[in-house]
């Protein structure tokens, strides 16, 4: 139990640094510790190392919304979330967003872990029917989401295209350097539509002052979010082929985030999370490693689920105040030109995307940014350029195309 504690406080502070600096994911950390495997297991042991890389994991879900919302520069896992996050801060309710975003990922931690350990016991003998059903399903969620549109005809053309540029991107994805792994190609593909095509046309003036008055939802409205995000990350977590992007567009049909950003920023941070805790129970169940952490630690021999769920548990505990502080330095925007700030963060996006997967992960960017352009125009959701993720997705769920 030392080494689980020593390591949950390793990992909370590695995740606080790739929660706060774009580009750098609680992935890549796992990869670099696994790179140092030889020399760090005969100094603090398996249980040690494994906490800290999935404690990285929880407390990078907490993090994650701050650079997002001030910046503008998402998480590959929450790439939606950006747009009313950044929108919140151009109120000068930046801080209030990050507040929601952490209260979610917090609600989310106590209601997926004893959920976590219901999984294990009840769903490994079902994995062959869900395996089979995924494809279906997300035909059927984008199919209302269109339906639902103000605007069918543009939303299946968006959909198509980014699908189309989603398919070329994990086709070609061997061409970009493999800093963090063929994935690295997801920074570039969504903060292209969700990040550049955003700040292109975002505030042009002063940062407005960022006060923090409290948080604008109802106890009914955490509960609900709550339950809705955690059953979205439940079933990205445990499916094959999905990620946190998918539950992100699935959420849209339940949550608008034009209308309702706040419940969006709630329910999306929480599906975040829950999919962290749930990929651990879809790894020691089913043996199904559905994120890069997960790969790490069952490489080097995971200790028991029970004890990673605590270390999880307690990163949490401490994430969330260090989340909370740490939004509260927003009043040092104040002031600050927007146009500076925006052009500042699309060239860390560039040099970030060039670092993660060289000159090809440039020209998926600027792509990306094209396509996530298109939605402004014809004034529907940019919910739509998901497709980029849920059409690689839908192909692969069928066997079809090598995805």
């Amino acid at each position: 139990m030392i080494g689980i504690i020593a390591g949950t406080f390793a990992g909370v502070f590695l995740g606080i640094i790739s929660g706060l600096f774009p580009g750098v994911h609680s992935n890549t950390l796992a990869a670099s510790l696994l790179g140092m495997q030889t020399f760090l297991l005969p100094v603090i042991g398996v249980e040690a190392l494994a906490a800290t890389m999935f404690a990285a994991l929880i407390t990078h879900t907490f993090l994650d919304s701050i650079p997002s919302t001030f910046l503008g520069i998402p998480d590959p896992d929450t790439a939606l979330s950006v747009l009313p996050s950044h929108m919140l801060c151009l109120e000068g309710k930046g801080q209030e967003a990050v507040r929601i975003a952490a209260l979610g990922s917090a609600f989310a931690v106590i209601l997926s872990i004893p959920l976590s350990v219901l999984l294990f016991f009840i769903l490994p003998p079902l994995q062959p029917y869900f395996d089979w059903w995924m494809g279906i399903v997300l035909i059927a969620v984008i199919g209302y989401l269109v339906v639902e549109c103000e605007s069918p005809g543009w939303a299946v053309i968006i959909f198509g295209i980014s699908g189309l540029l989603g398919m070329f991107t994990f086709r070609y994805a061997f061409l970009g350097w493999h800093t963090l792994g063929e994935s690295g190609v997801l920074m570039p593909l969504l903060t292209g539509m969700f990040g550049i095509s955003v700040l292109l046309f975002s505030s042009r003036g002063p940062v407005p002052e960022q006060r923090f008055s409290g948080i604008g939802m109802t106890w009914s409205e955490i509960g609900k979010g709550t339950v809705i995000g955690t059953i979205a990350g439940t079933i990205v977590g445990w499916l094959p082929g999905l990620s946190n992007a998918t539950a992100n567009a699935v959420l849209c049909s339940k949550t608008d985030y034009r209308r309702d950003r706040r419940a969006y920023i709630f329910s999306t941070s929480a599906a975040n999370t829950a999919n962290a805790i749930i990929g651990l129970a879809a790894l020691f169940a089913i043996g199904r490693e559905r994120n890069g952490v997960m790969v790490a630690i069952s490489s080097i021999g995971a200790p028991s689920m029970a004890s990673l769920l605590v270390s999880g548990a307690l990163a949490a505990c401490l994430a969330y105040p260090v989340t909370i502080w740490l939004s509260g330095y927003a009043d040092r925007l104040n002031g600050i030109d927007g146009k500076v700030l925006n052009y500042t963060a699309i060239g860390l996006i560039i040099l970030i995307s060039f670092f993660i997967a060289g000159p090809f992960g440039l020209f998926i960017l600027a792509l990306a940014a094209i396509v996530g352009l298109i939605p402004g125009m014809v004034n529907i959701s940019r919910v739509f350029c998901m497709g980029a993720i849920m059409v690689p997705v839908i192909l692969y769920s069928f066997g079809i195309g090598g995805f």
